[in-house]
């Protein structure tokens, strides 16, 4: 069974960075496309960031606009979020989350495994 564990969420000001990591337990790590989620307070989950099995295709939330990069490390079956020029409405829960199949996405609904999260805290 597919495990995601996240890590790297803190607490920043605003402008400032933060690498998000989540390590996959899967022996076909690449079979999965993956994805990066947000969750704040009364809002709905969204998409922050998607990436394909082999890495060689991302998408974006449109809110991301060139801040945030995400990128896998299919040796270390783990999946990486960097966070720039982080903003105080960038506060969420971060959830990493594994797909079936290499093709990239970007909708939950078509994410089938979740990590626990990781709380990313902003200040002005």
């Amino acid at each position: 069974q597919v495990q995601l564990v996240e890590s790297g969420g803190e607490s920043v000001q605003a402008g400032g960075s933060l690498r998000l990591s989540c390590v996959v337990s899967s022996v076909a790590f690449t079979a999965y496309a993956m994805g990066w989620f947000r969750q704040a307070p009364g809002k709905e989950r969204e998409i922050v960031a998607a990436i394909s099995g082999t890495g060689d295709k991302t998408d974006y939330g449109d809110f991301v606009k060139g801040r945030f990069t995400i990128s896998r490390d299919n040796a270390k079956n783990t999946v990486y979020l960097q966070l720039n020029n982080l903003k105080p409405e960038d506060a969420a829960v971060y959830y990493c989350a594994a797909k079936r199949g290499p093709l990239i996405a970007t909708m939950a609904s078509q994410y089938i495994v979740w990590g626990q999260g990781t709380q990313v805290t902003v200040s002005s």
